[in-house]
């Protein structure tokens, strides 16, 4: 099945080019949206989205915008139309640009046509990290971290943002994903599952030429 949706990914989206230490639901609230160089434009209305499925499909993707820093999940509906079921802000690398090495504060993009996959959902409600800003060591994870396969670079994932909540929407984190803590719960109860296909746009990459449209089928 994998294999099938991974080549579904492929053929339906033209994707461009490619940590953090690794470690309810209610109305979507409205968006800031930032440019390239992180200036807030006005806020925006979230899209309307449907309901929230019981469980996970096992078909659905992320994709990761670092130009307006949301995180969004799509999947099929009944007609076999890719739709947005999920969008949530989110917090990546304090550096732009892509994951060249460990420590450098950027958030790895994937390759075209090669999404990363997440290969772990772990419950991260007691872990914690020593930021080196003084407040030692802290809770840091939300309550759950979706881990990353993303060759080259260990530890990244998707997670909350227990005691850094301010730095989302941003650019704040050693190279992973965050979300609300509220978010991840979502995420993971709702949406993820080993193996779901996670692509992370470029910078400037403005939203793939498909989704304007997946956005619009999802309220029909």
């Amino acid at each position: 099945m994998l294999n099938k949706l991974a080549i579904f990914i492929t053929l339906l989206m033209p994707i461009a080019a490619t940590a953090c230490s690794g470690k309810t639901d209610k109305a979507q609230p409205a968006v800031t949206i930032h440019t390239t160089d992180s200036t807030p434009t006005p806020a925006q209305a979230a899209p309307q989205l449907p309901p929230l499925p019981d469980k996970a499909s096992g078909t659905a993707f992320i994709v990761v915008s670092k130009l307006d820093q949301l995180l969004s999940v799509y999947d099929r509906n009944a007609a076999g139309d890719t739709i947005l079921v999920a969008q949530y802000p989110c917090c990546m690398g304090k550096n732009k640009g892509n994951k060249q090495r460990r420590g450098d504060m950027r958030t790895p993009e994937s390759p075209a046509g090669k999404p990363f996959k997440i290969t772990m959902i772990q419950d991260a409600s007691t872990w914690k990290h020593d930021f080196k800003d003084g407040r030692g060591e802290i809770k840091a994870y939300g309550h759950w971290f979706l881990r990353l396969e993303t060759p080259g670079h260990r530890g990244i994932g998707i997670h909350g943002s227990t005691n850094n909540e301010n730095t989302v929407p941003g650019r704040a984190s050693e190279g992973c994903i965050r979300l609300l803590d509220k978010d991840i719960i979502t995420l993971k109860e709702h949406f993820a599952y080993v193996g779901m296909p996670v692509i992370v746009q470029p910078e400037g990459q403005a939203p793939l030429s498909w989704e304007p449209r997946a956005r619009k089928a999802s309220v029909k």
